[in-house]
């Protein structure tokens, strides 16, 4: 205990190994040379070492500073920097040299603009098609605002995947997701459903903020109301004391049991454990 603030301690399940190794080195030169940001290093995963040494990277678009702040994230928050028109090719030229089969392409909240960042993410969609036309495309995206003309614009590139978190209970929002609207983010994930099944759409939460079971389990109600696909269920871990504190630790038991009635209620993919993450063993999801 530090004065009156308790210390928590990972329990055992969490723990992971320290990032390294041939593919490791290599995926993060290649980060570094093409002047990109990854989610991976932005904000701190515990499975960086795991899916780098996969050759897989998940890029965070349009620069590493966020225009919210949410109470959970460890991304810089600010005034971003200029789009770099340039980033699109980039991407498509890391995913061409690495090799890769599915790519997810992220991004911080960019509300200083007009449609979000909405072309920007579409054009590094159709950048990654032209350079590797084999390779899955997943897009994370941000709310826009509730602007459903900028879901259009992604929805209209090419992309086999269309996630964009719900992150926790409704009630919870104000406290853990500042300037986001529980309302705006499901209706997201409904106008970008296509009925035709040949882009999917998914959606993650953080577990361990305070929800109830019956909170969550309301939450995945939800989602299928709006025809969401896949699901993915992970622990939050506070990055570092300027972010919300963990208020409990779910065992890997209560994740497989969430996990199971994802299943049951007609998710067509679901992703529980402790170290799950919206990217984590992402090129699963889509198959």
């Amino acid at each position: 205990m530090t004065g009156t603030t308790v210390v928590r301690r990972h329990p055992p399940w969490l723990k992971v190994r320290a990032p390294g190794g041939p593919e490791f080195t290599l995926t993060k030169g290649i980060v570094k040379e093409l002047g990109l940001h990854t989610v991976c290093e932005e904000a701190r995963c515990p499975n960086i070492g795991e899916c780098w040494g996969h050759k897989t990277a998940t890029f965070m678009l349009l620069g590493d500073t966020c225009t919210r702040n949410c109470r959970f994230c460890a991304v810089s928050h600010g005034k971003p920097l200029t789009v770099d028109p340039h980033e699109p090719d980039h991407v498509g030229a890391a995913v061409a040299r690495l090799g890769l089969q599915h790519v997810v392409v992220t991004s911080v909240n960019r509300d200083d603009l007009a449609d979000g960042g909405a072309a920007h993410f579409a054009a590094t969609a159709w950048a990654i098609r032209r350079a590797a036309p084999e390779c899955r495309v997943e897009v994370l995206v941000p709310d826009f605002q509730g602007s459903l003309e900028s879901v259009a614009i992604v929805a209209a590139s090419p992309v086999s995947v269309f996630n964009h978190n719900i992150e926790t209970v409704p009630r919870l929002y104000k406290r853990v997701r500042p300037g986001a609207r529980y309302e705006r983010s499901l209706s997201v994930l409904e106008a970008a459903h296509d009925p035709v099944g040949a882009r999917r759409t998914k959606a993650g939460l953080m577990l361990g903020l305070g929800e109830s079971r019956q909170e969550i389990l309301a939450v995945l109600a939800d989602l299928r109301k709006v025809g969401c696909d896949i699901l993915t269920l992970g622990q939050y871990l506070r990055p570092s004391s300027d972010q919300l504190p963990v208020e409990r630790y779910l065992t890997p038991a209560e994740f497989d049991d969430l996990g199971a009635e994802g299943r049951q209620m007609g998710f067509r993919h679901v992703e529980s454990g402790p170290l799950v993450r919206s990217s984590y063993h992402a090129w699963a999801h889509a198959q």
